[in-house]
């Protein structure tokens, strides 16, 4: 795959997305949940995403850059705790996506995380990734994702966020691999 550099016109390649990656669901402690919506595919709201740069990259690290880049929130300011979930998706990745990865790469590692900030805050999105940005309470967040196993990741929060959750909400019975 060749793209055209910004500094020339000169295509140089573009080398291809590791196909492991993380999800990291940005939530306040009253469960209200970012969501931002894909500039490629309008209509597709998300958690923040985004795939290692090197193999040796850890996903802890992935994690916070990932929220840098999409957000320009910091991961690690204070009142912010990045919580790894210790789950693991494995999905097929969407045909329209499996140009960015290697020819026969047909599935993707995806490992979750949470990051509580203490309430709704501004983000900085990226305009080559996201259009628009919302908070909304988690509920309504995981019926808005595109991607099941993003609305799964939230529909965990009151679990994995370790607070209680109101007592009409129905708890999945574990994570899905897709």
């Amino acid at each position: 795959m060749s793209v055209l550099s910004e500094s020339s016109s000169v295509l140089e390649p573009r080398p291809y997305k590791i196909p492991e990656s993380v999800l990291v669901v940005i939530h306040t402690p009253a469960l209200e949940v970012l969501l931002i919506e894909r500039a490629d595919a309008p209509g597709f709201w998300q958690s923040v995403t985004g795939s290692k740069d090197a193999w040796h990259e850890t996903f802890e690290l992935t994690a916070v850059r990932e929220v840098a880049e999409e957000t320009g929130l910091d991961a690690r300011a204070d009142g912010h705790v990045l919580s790894d979930w210790a789950l693991e998706n494995v999905y097929e990745i969407y045909p329209q996506w499996r140009h960015r990865y290697a020819p026969g790469v047909l599935h993707n590692t995806e490992h979750l995380f949470g990051l509580c900030v203490p309430q709704p805050l501004p983000v900085r999105l990226s305009p080559r990734e996201h259009r628009a940005q919302l908070w909304l309470p988690w509920m309504e967040a995981a019926e808005r994702c595109f991607s099941p196993s993003n609305a799964e990741a939230i529909s965990w929060l009151p679990r994995l966020a370790d607070l209680p959750s109101p007592a009409a909400a129905v708890r999945p019975a574990g994570p899905r691999v897709r």
